[in-house]
Parts: structure tokens; C-alpha cells; sequence
């Protein structure tokens, strides 16, 4: 993705074409999501025009590059459902320019005449400056225009102070758990509030937070073409876990409303029984082959969208390295590869002993596997040789907690940690 920053009131208008050249449309705006503090807000999406006339919604997730000719995406494939705008959104173009703004630091006013936006360390984009126009004043022949940081200037750092909006300020800073079990405390009308508001992602991964009745409720509420986006933003064995309690009439329709090689892997775990091995794992470890290098793992391994317990282990593996891979040679630990030179090879650490997991190894076998050898991933391996996957720690707990453990005192304590003020607004603070 381009690291240049974009001045968006240039982007109105540009070419949107996809990875193989083809022009599908052209920027209409650009959507992103206010903070209630001064942090910069971070970017959703695009608004395309597309050739007729109808406008849809594209997540910066899917968009390549921004260059001052063209925005290129990185996939042909768009999702064409009208764009309509949510709650907690807020268009560039339409809403932002020309609002007044004040200098923090002199106490000058002026209006907004555009803003730039650019990518973050965690691959976000997010706006970061701000162009204002002065008022002209007698000695000015023409209203200065300045750039100023997000956070130097206020007014636009607004969140609506009540109902919904302000439950998704509040729940903007907490962790996926914890906004699940303060939702799952929320009145009906004002839960499916909070879910129309959320973007698929953020949604993707509250839902894996949440209890099974509670995962059925909202994704029935969900129209079926939002409810297979948020499964493709899912990991594949949340997914999976989440269309096995479904009937099979409704999942395959979900199914086939994924993109193929979202879905693929979702339906290779629905083969197995939820409680294997097969059924735990998650088929998206780090996998590299024998010439990659320490640096090569260190470099997978810090990737912050990596889960914690994914990031203990690399597996190594002839090609192909997705998943179902070629032979499985063995696995290194992290801890080995911050103990190694970056130049060394990952093939000559490689930990051959370490006994695998069977696809039909039932809970049992995998629960002593994990506390026989003291680990917090696993692979799992088909007869073959052929790497399936690996289980995490977190995978097993959650299968042998008892049934509805995300909805007990646990989950209350949790959802105190929102400000009571607001959740008393909702009702539900002594809940």
C-alpha cells in the first residue's frame, strides 16, 4: 500500500480500477469514524460511483493503493450492495469540509477546506492533517490556508453524547471481550443499534467474543449479505464454530454468499467434529519453508494481527505453506528465534521431536497434548504429513469451560469496566 499521505478533496473524482486494470468506478468520498477524544480518526472505506450511477461501500482493507491518478484495489472482487451510511460514520467531503475549527495552540478560527489522510504503523489509514482557511483580516488581501496535525485543532473531535453514538465511543476504546459482554447486557433495540453502527471488522470480532445464543440472535438479525461479510472477517474457526450451530439449509447459504477463498477454508474445519482436533484448530498458522530465514520468522511472528498464542510457534513445511501444506518438517519456538542470528536459516532449528496432533484427536488427547508438553499452539497434522492447522491454548479452554461461561458473573464483572454513567443510560448498569 502507498506510504504517501492524500489530500482526500483530490480524491473526489479519481479513477478506481481493480487489480487487472479494469476502471470499476470513481471516489465519491471517504468515510471514516470520529473519536471522542483527539485521536486521529481512522479511515473505513471508500464511497465508489460506479459506472451506473449506484454508489457501494469499499473497506480500505480492500484497496491497494491511492496514487493522485487512480486507487487501485486489491481485489476484482466488490461487494455491490448500496452504501448506506451508519450511525457512527462520517463522510469527508459531504460532513467535514467546511466545518470551523479552532488552533489549540492560538485560539484561531478558521474553516475546514480539506484533509489528508495516510497509513498507520497498524496498517490502518487515518486522517492526520487538516487544512484550514483563516478568516481574512484587514491587512490580508486573501484568507490564509494552513496544515495543521488532527490533534491541533478542535471541533471536529466530536462524538454524539448520547444514546448509541456515545456507547460506540466509549466501547471504541475496549477490547473485543469486553464490549461483548457489555452488549450482551444491552437492551434489545439498543444492541442491534450498536451492530448497524459497527464496520464488519470491528463486529467480526466482537461476535467472536460472544455467547453461541447471543452469536444466533445477532446474526439473525443481520441481512444475509452483512452476516457473510462478518463471517469473512472472522477467523475461520470462529466462523466455523458460529455456522455449526446453524442449520445446514443456513449455513450453505452463508456459505455461498463468502468470497471462495474465505469460505474455503471454513468449510475444511466443518468436516470435523467441533470437538477435535480438526474442529479446534485454526487452519492460519505461520507457516515458512526451510530457506526462510530467522528474520524472515521474527518479521511473521511481530505481525500485531497475529494472535498471541499463533505467535509462540512457526511451523515449517515443504510447499506449498498454506494450508493443507506440503510435508510437515517440524516447529521452531519463538523463543529460539530470539535467541538466533537473523541471518540463520530456519531449517536448522527445527524441533522434529515434538509429538502432532491427529485431525480426529478428540478434546481429551489435545487437552493432556497441551499440558504434557507445556505449550500454548499446536500442529495438527493429516496422515499424509500434510499440515492442517494448529490449535491454541485459548481454543481448548473455551471448549471445556462449561456451556454458557461467556454469559455468567465473569462477563457482569466486565462490562463494568463502561463508564456507569452511560451504561445507567441504558438501563442496565446494576444488571
Amino acid at each position: 500500500m502507498a506510504s504517501a499521505r492524500v489530500f482526500v478533496a483530490r480524491m473526489a473524482g479519481l479513477a478506481v480500477f481493480g487489480p487487472d486494470g479494469e476502471r470499476i468506478g470513481k471516489v465519491r468520498d471517504v468515510v471514516v469514524t470520529l473519536r471522542v477524544d483527539s485521536s486521529p480518526p481512522r479511515v473505513l472505506g471508500l464511497v465508489v460511483d460506479l459506472s451506473s450511477r449506484r454508489r457501494i461501500f469499499v473497506p480500505m482493507l480492500r484497496v491497494a493503493d491511492v496514487a493522485p491518478t487512480a486507487a487501485t484495489l486489491a481485489t476484482g472482487s466488490v461487494n455491490l450492495r448500496a452504501f448506506d451510511q451508519r450511525p457512527n460514520e462520517t463522510l469527508v467531503l459531504g460532513e467535514l469540509l467546511d466545518s470551523p475549527v479552532t488552533v489549540r495552540e492560538s485560539d484561531a478560527t478558521g474553516t475546514v477546506v480539506d484533509a489528508a489522510i495516510e497509513p498507520t504503523r497498524t496498517r490502518d489509514w487515518a486522517i492526520t492533517k487538516v487544512a484550514v482557511r483563516h478568516r481574512r483580516t484587514r491587512l490580508a488581501r486573501r484568507a490564509r490556508v494552513e496544515v495543521y496535525s488532527w490533534e491541533s485543532v478542535s471541533g471536529l473531535d466530536v462524538a454524539a453524547a448520547r444514546g448509541a453514538d456515545r456507547l460506540l465511543a466509549v466501547f471504541d476504546a475496549m477490547r473485543p471481550a469486553d464490549v461483548a459482554a457489555a452488549l450482551s447486557k444491552l437492551p434489545e433495540e439498543r444492541q442491534r443499534q450498536v451492530v448497524d453502527a459497527l464496520d464488519d471488522e470491528r463486529l467480526a470480532d466482537v461476535f467472536e467474543e460472544l455467547s453461541e445464543a447471543d452469536q444466533r440472535e445477532l446474526l439473525a438479525y443481520l441481512d444475509e449479505d452483512r452476516a457473510a461479510d462478518v463471517l469473512e472477517a472472522m477467523s475461520p474457526d470462529d466462523a466455523a464454530d458460529l455456522l455449526g450451530e446453524l442449520s445446514d439449509d443456513e449455513a450453505g447459504r452463508l456459505l455461498e454468499l463468502m468470497e471462495p477463498g474465505e469460505s474455503e477454508p471454513v468449510r475444511r474445519l466443518l468436516r470435523y467434529e467441533w470437538d477435535t482436533a480438526g474442529g479446534l484448530m485454526t487452519p492460519e498458522p505461520i507457516t515458512l519453508g526451510p530457506d526462510a530465514t530467522v528474520a524472515e520468522a521474527l518479521a511473521r511472528v511481530r505481525n500485531p494481527e497475529v494472535p498471541a498464542a499463533l505467535a509462540s510457534m512457526v511451523f515449517v513445511v515443504r510447499p506449498p505453506t498454506a494450508t493443507p501444506t506440503g510435508r510437515y518438517l517440524g516447529c521452531v519456538h519463538a523463543q529460539q528465534l530470539l535467541r538466533a542470528a537473523p541471518f540463520e536459516l530456519v531449517a536448522g532449528m527445527v524441533d522434529t521431536e515434538l509429538a502432532q496432533l491427529g485431525p480426529d484427536a478428540g478434546l481429551g488427547e489435545v487437552t493432556r497434548y497441551f499440558a504434557t508438553y507445556n505449550l500454548v499452539a499446536g500442529p495438527v497434522v493429516d496422515p499424509e504429513e500434510h499440515l492442517l492447522g494448529a490449535v491454541t491454548v485459548d481454543d481448548v479452554l473455551d471448549h471445556l469451560l462449561p456451556s454458557g461461561w461467556r454469559d455468567r458473573d465473569s462477563a457482569t464483572v466486565r462490562a463494568h469496566q463502561v463508564d456507569p454513567d452511560v451504561l445507567d443510560a441504558e438501563g442496565v448498569s446494576g444488571a
